[in-house]
Parts: C-alpha cells; sequence; structure tokens
C-alpha cells in the first residue's frame, strides 16, 4: 500500500531537496578532504616509523657486532 503525499507537501520536498543538495555536496567535499589528509598524515608516520624501526634494527646489529669483536674470539682445540 503506497501513501501519495498532497501537490504541496511533493513541491515542498522538492524545494528542500534543492536547498539541501548544495549543503550535502560540501560536505561530502569538506569530508573528502579529511579523509585525503588523514591519508597522507598516515602516509608520513607509517614512513618515519619504518624508517625509525630500521634505524633501530641497524644500530642494535653494529651493537651486537661491536660486543662479539671486544670477546676474546673462542679457541678450537685440536687433538
Amino acid at each position: 500500500m503506497t501513501q501519495r503525499h498532497s501537490r504541496p507537501r511533493q513541491q515542498a520536498e522538492i524545494a528542500f531537496k534543492k536547498l539541501q543538495a548544495p549543503v550535502i555536496a560540501s560536505d561530502l567535499d569538506e569530508h573528502d578532504r579529511q579523509a585525503e589528509a588523514r591519508d597522507e598524515k598516515t602516509a608520513r608516520l607509517r614512513a618515519a616509523r619504518l624508517a625509525k624501526e630500521l634505524a633501530d634494527r641497524t644500530s642494535a646489529a653494529a651493537a651486537l657486532i661491536a660486543r662479539r669483536s671486544v670477546r676474546t674470539p673462542p679457541t678450537l682445540a685440536t687433538d
């Protein structure tokens, strides 16, 4: 069962939709700009995190090598 609205109501709804269309479009544009800014920030932070992790691994490996080189090498027992 479908309900039909009166002609004045239909006209009012059409006028309201025409008024709302630019507002909705600008809201969508703002949302898109915010999403793009968020994605750029996420990419920048991810790159910084990966660079830091690489630097941490490199320095840890260098420290391990330095510690091993300070120790006296194990002597091989020959029979």
